[in-house]
């Protein structure tokens, strides 16, 4: 093998690698298998949909409001100079 097809070869498992990326299917599970138990306390098992939607936890809303007009901001008591 030549140096001159060598970087070709890379370039071609690249790109063979990275088309195996883009292949998505839903999820079920394994044949034969069943899906988890249900949680304790829960009164369903939930399903493959449930098990992938992230918590509230995992992906958190945005809590604080953008300022929308310029406020002045309100005192501060203990913003007080260095000691000399």
């Amino acid at each position: 093998m030549t140096l001159t097809r060598v970087p070709g070869l890379m370039v071609l498992g690249s790109i063979a690698l990275l088309a195996g990326c883009g292949s998505a299917t839903t999820l079920k599970p394994p044949k034969g298998q069943p899906l988890p138990v249900a949680p304790y306390g829960a009164t369903a098992t939930p399903t493959p949909a449930d098990l992938i939607k992230p918590s509230n936890q995992a992906r958190p809303e945005r809590s604080d409001g953008v300022l929308k007009n310029s406020q002045q901001r309100r005192g501060d008591d203990f913003d007080l100079p260095p000691p000399n």
